[in-house]
């Protein structure tokens, strides 16, 4: 908050603070938009009888536009998608890593090609939406052509828009534009989540009981929150000592510095992989009304998140154990994609640096490799740790709410990075201020 305070004594700081606020409050009235010819009531009922508790974290992404199936219904699901699946083709295409290489210009054109597969995302997700909606007469009986056409359209748009608006808070707001977006979109869903919390534990009873549920629940939001802030920002500092050479008639070099390596490396992709891998077989199931009592049937019950911790079926918390391997298996499979102890030990030798006690070139490489699967191992805990708190009181006391571990983990590490955008702005004017006097 000081932070925030100073910066905003600024006038540059001030106008772009305002354009964000604007633009925000552009995208929170776009979720209360309905499509039109579309009865959105008659999908949000089916939707939450249907889904249950399988669309929580789409619901939560998108500021609860998806369950109202408002115009930004979509929101940016599809843009998050594709800068995630850009990144995995990064790895596996070689034009896409030189381009990713050449700076500046190679930002531009990735951005660009991110941009056209949002829109083919978004095609698809409103397309598959509107075609499962029509087949199981959630449109109405009297729904034609126009009226899949009129859904996709919608949908699609909302979400070209949403990106776009995004874009703008990047370029003339305060930065982080589609992050932004995000952490309002779930913290506007959290007084919701409260109240209902509320109404379930606190609501018509005796002092004694309502005051001991409302400090667990206060004790509980506050212990993950704390934990989540502590995960973010925990690091692993490797040095590096850099030799001395002779240039010139200079003596360069012998300097100290190092590697700071996140002990959360992979970030909340870990579990929004893992999460949406469990949660497609449920939500197709129900869109296109799939029923099946054998085998099929009771995996894919095991596969919901609301069968987890329950008491009386705990066979079915089997799909826990699949979550936290998925879980697990991600972190480090991003973080090998992301982080390449080859290239990094190879830079160092070619600067002159060396971890002391540890001999450059191959040496160096088992050392990161090793000291790399040992943090992943305890950051990918504490994602699983975060990830099971919500699903643990949601099966033994039926606390169901929107926000949980992985949205407490965007909405962290958006403010925090915020945060230091912020002050990288203050110091900055700071600076021009100084030479301009």
């Amino acid at each position: 908050m000081p932070t925030l305070v100073k910066a905003l004594k600024t006038k540059e700081f001030r106008k772009r603070f305002l354009f964000t606020v604007f633009v925000v409050a552009v995208v929170r009235l776009g979720c209360q938009l309905p499509i039109p010819g579309i009865d959105s009531a008659q999908i949000s009922a089916y939707l939450q009888d249907a889904l249950g508790d399988s669309f929580s974290l789409m619901n939560s992404f998108t500021g609860g536009s998806f369950l109202s199936m408002s115009v930004f219904a979509l929101n940016v699901t599809p843009y998050i998608t594709a800068s995630i699946i850009m990144q995995l083709l990064t790895i596996a295409i070689p034009a896409l890593e030189e381009m990713h290489r050449d700076g500046e210009d190679g930002r531009k054109k990735m951005n660009k090609i991110t941009r056209y597969m949002t829109v083919g995302l978004a095609l698809i997700e409103s397309g598959s939406m509107a075609y499962a909606f029509a087949k199981n007469g959630t449109l109405g009986a009297d729904y034609n052509a126009l009226s899949i056409i009129t859904m996709i359209v919608a949908l699609t748009c909302g979400a070209v828009l949403v990106m776009w608006l995004g874009e703008r808070i990047t370029e003339s707001g305060i930065g982080n534009g589609i992050s932004i977006i995000l952490l309002i979109n779930i913290i506007s869903r959290m007084p919701n989540d409260f109240y209902t919390l509320y109404e379930q534990f606190m609501k018509g009873k005796q002092i004694g009981p309502a005051l001991i549920a409302g400090v667990i629940i206060v004790g509980v939001v506050v212990f993950t929150t704390v934990f989540v802030i502590i995960l973010s920002d925990a690091e692993r500092h490797i040095p590096i000592q850099y030799s001395k050479k002779v240039q010139g008639r200079k003596m360069i070099g012998g300097q100290t510095s190092h590697i700071p390596l996140k002990v959360n490396t992979a970030g909340v992709i870990p579990i929004i992989f893992a999460s949406s891998i469990l949660q497609f077989p449920l939500i197709i199931q129900q869109l296109f009304n799939y029923q099946n009592n054998g085998v099929i049937g009771k995996i894919l019950v095991s596969l919901s998140s609301s069968q987890w911790f329950n008491v009386e079926h705990p066979v079915r918390s089997l799909g826990l154990l699949v979550y936290i391997v998925l879980v697990i298996l991600f972190a480090y499979f991003y973080t090998s994609i992301t982080f390449n102890p080859i290239e990094v030990s190879n830079n160092m030798k070619k600067q002159g640096g060396f971890i002391p006690g540890i001999r450059p070139g191959k040496p160096t490489q088992e050392y990161l490799n090793r000291l790399l699967n040992y943090i992943i191992f305890i950051g990918a805990a504490g994602l699983v740790i975060v990830a099971v708190i919500p699903f643990f009181f949601n099966g033994v006391f039926s606390a169901n709410v929107s926000f949980g571990g992985t949205s407490l983990i965007i909405v962290v590490g958006v403010i925090l990075e915020t945060k230091k955008q912020i002050e990288s702005q203050v110091l900055v004017r700071k600076y021009t201020g100084f030479l301009n006097d």
